[in-house]
């Protein structure tokens, strides 16, 4: 069987590593540059398919067997695209996402369906200084809040609008509870905004947080395409493929 798998997460790495094992042809598509040691095993392309149209011509043309998404639990776009390549082509598709962040004893926690309501709590909120780790690409709905001190903490340097009163940390995961707790303590947060990403790597503020009594807005996962089929483990993805014919 022929697989296309839509990666770029850890779960994608370690998918790709097991069909491997089984002898499985995987071809892992990534939207764009990563470095060596995020690769994953096997034939790698890299970029975009253009749309729909340009997946399910990919589908085809290449034979695809079966459709694997495992990209980031909010890369809405990309999955849509996956189911209804999909459906038009008849190509078997998985979704593979792991399972998101639940609220612990003393955690302070806030859920919002989107980065819309976050930014309209946030601007409501009686605090000060605001910790928003939700990537630089959602940071325009905070623009035009001039009244908090925004933290900010991204990979690469955002592009405008970005909030007007903001300090700029670029760094990557994965981060410690140590670290994270220095820094809010260091800038004085009093509010956290993130999306419920899910996994490991960041989990480490939620603890920081926790400890620091510090109250989070989470930002809730755009909701899988009607009828997806969505697994929540590689072991589970591995057990569907088996199942299936050919």
């Amino acid at each position: 069987m022929r697989v296309l798998l839509l990666g770029g997460t850890s779960e994608a790495r370690t998918l790709a590593a097991a069909l491997a094992d089984r002898d499985m042809e995987v071809i892992s598509s990534l939207a764009g540059r990563v470095s060596s040691p995020t690769l994953p095993v096997g034939p790698v392309r890299i970029g975009g398919f253009g749309g729909v149209d340009g997946l399910a011509g990919y589908l085809r043309t290449e034979r695809i067997g079966v459709l694997v998404d495992a990209t980031h639990p909010f890369a809405a776009t990309i999955t849509r695209h996956a189911v209804a390549a999909g459906l038009r082509t008849a190509t078997p598709i998985l979704i593979l996402r792991r399972p998101g962040w639940t609220a612990g004893p003393g955690d302070r926690w806030s859920r919002v369906p989107d980065m819309f309501e976050a930014a309209t709590d946030v601007a409501a909120a009686s605090v000060e200084r605001v910790f928003l780790t939700t990537g630089r690409r959602d940071l325009a709905v905070f623009a035009a809040d001039d009244r908090h001190e925004f933290l900010v903490r991204t990979v690469d340097p955002p592009q405008p609008p970005t909030p007007p009163r903001m300090t700029l940390v670029l760094d990557r995961g994965p981060y410690t509870v140590e670290s994270e707790t220095a820094l809010m303590r260091r800038h004085d947060v009093q509010l956290l905004v993130t999306k419920d990403s899910g996994g490991e790597m960041t989990t480490a503020k939620l603890t920081a947080a926790r400890v620091l009594g510090v109250p989070v807005i989470v930002v809730d996962r755009p909701p899988p395409p009607r009828d997806a089929d969505v697994l929540d483990t590689v072991e589970a993805v591995l057990a569907r493929l088996d199942q299936l014919p050919g």
